[in-house]
Order: C-alpha cells, then structure tokens, then sequence
C-alpha cells in the first residue's frame, strides 16, 4: 500500500485523497490518503504531525495552509520551484530525506496554458501574497506576465513578495485597498490567492464593480468550483481559470513525484468528473 496524506487547516473536504486514490486506480497501486489536520497553527504541531507520518511509513505528503512556507524548513531537498517561491506544498520521504517541490507553482502552468493557451499573462492583479500566491506569483512571469500588482490585507505580506519578485528580476510592487480599483482597470489578468469565496469565507475578494474588461481571471479557491469571484468574471466574458485547475494539476505533478510514474491528464479527468458528477461551465 501507498500512503500518502495532506497536512493542513479545513481540509476536511477536500478532493486530494479522491484524486490521488483514483490516479492509484488506474495504475494499478492501492493507495490510502489521510487528512492530517494539527491541533493548532504552531511549527511545534507541524514539526510533530510530519513526524509522525515519517515514522509510520508515509511516502510523502501535500502541505496546504498554512504551513507552506513553514515546510521548506523540513527540507533536506528542495527543488527549482521551492527555491524560487520559498514555499512547498509536496513532500516526499525516502529515509531521513525529505525531497520538498511546489507543484502549486506547476500546477498552475499547467491549468493556465490549458485555458488561455500561449497568449503572455500580460499585467496582472495579484489578490493574497500566502503560499499558493507566492506560487502563482512566480509562476506568472514564466507565463510572460509584464508586471504584477499585489493587494494583501497583510501589507507586510504584499510587500515582501513584491521585494522577492523584485530580487529574481521581475516587475512587482505592491498595492493598497486605494489603489485597487486602477491596478484592476489596468490589468490583462486578475488572481485571487485569499480564502475569499471558500465554503469557510464565503464573499468575493474584489468588488464586482472592478471586474471587467480583463482578459482572464483566476480563483485558487476550489470549493466551490464556481466561486462568486469566477461567475462575475464569466459573465463578464473573462477567459476562466478556475481552482479546480490548479488542484487538478498540483494533484497529477504531485502523484508523479510520489511515484515516479507519468499520468494522463485526460484519463484522470474524466474518471474523476464522472465520479463525482462534475458539471460545470467554468471546467469544461
């Protein structure tokens, strides 16, 4: 058997043991994937659940919020895109090792050529500067964008991932509450990284009044599939990227390190959309 798991906060619906069990499915490896969920936000109950899933003989695991950053720290390996985001979201154990990737940072790529195909990110309105943000943040200019502009509540937060962008040669800066409405009207592409529009936080990150006019949008957030962030942007003709993308991408790159087997995208997709009777018009 393959054990794997997800080290996280509200991960109780999550679809990763789902995807992962079915990607086992049709490789013919019988896979188990638990929701390990810390008794609280402290790198001591982290350091304690990664602990205990070396020690009872894990493969690996996915890293989700809020330890992304925090996980890099475990590493004894990282690769490119860890270096790059200084944050992981993929473990993989052999023996005292521990390899650290960050397929949120492929994943990405991955969904965005999917929908948008080779048309440059252009500039960008970059919503929430945590892990998957950082991620999206650098995988953005991978993909040609031109600038990004990035809101945080934390104005800490926005700034640091600007400096970081800024550091690695990109054109970045960060942003107030005032300024968004101009940095929205001049962007080719709008990203929302916050929980916003979660089934936890319900609401939309950005006032619909701002979008509009764009070229695309992306949701990070999954579930739902169909956030209020993304309907406005559909119905505003927007190109859709949505959170399911992105899961469904990081989910595939992840398997693939777990196991060093290849997947087919294709395959994987529509087991899992008629398994769970997936109907929607933002993943078609």
């Amino acid at each position: 058997m393959l054990k794997l798991g997800l080290i996280g906060q509200s991960i109780a619906r999550s679809r990763a043991p789902s995807l992962h069990i079915m990607q086992g499915e049709l490789h013919n490896v019988d896979v188990r994937y638990d929701l390990h969920e810390p008794r609280d936000t402290t790198p001591e109950t982290y350091a304690e659940t990664l602990h205990q899933l070396r020690h009872e003989g894990y493969r690996g695991c996915n890293v989700t919020f809020p330890y992304k950053q925090l996980a890099v720290t475990h590493a004894t390996e990282v690769n490119r895109a860890v270096r790059l985001v200084g944050a992981t979201n993929t473990l993989r154990f052999n023996g005292e090792e521990v390899f650290a990737a960050n397929t949120d940072y492929t994943g990405f790529i991955r969904g965005y050529r999917g929908r948008v195909g080779e048309q440059p990110a252009g500039r960008v309105l970059l919503l929430g500067a945590g892990g998957v943000g950082r991620a999206v943040a650098f995988a953005l200019f991978e993909l040609g964008a031109s600038e990004v502009e990035i809101y945080d509540i934390d104005q800490s937060g926005a700034r640091s991932l600007a400096r970081s962008l800024q550091e690695a040669g990109y054109s970045a800066k960060a942003v107030t509450a005032g300024e968004l409405p101009s940095a929205a009207a001049s962007a080719d592409g709008l990203v929302n990284c916050t929980p916003v529009g979660h089934y936890m936080t319900p609401g939309t990150p950005l006032d619909e009044k701002m979008i509009g006019g764009q070229r695309w949008a992306f949701d990070a957030v999954y579930t739902p599939i169909e956030t209020e962030f993304l309907v406005a942007a559909h119905r505003q003709g927007l190109t859709i990227i949505s959170g399911f993308d992105l899961f469904f991408y990081q989910g595939l790159d992840a398997y693939e390190i777990f196991t060093d087997t290849k997947v087919d995208p294709a395959a994987v997709m529509e087991r899992f959309k008629q398994r769970f009777d997936i109907v929607s018009d933002l993943i078609k």
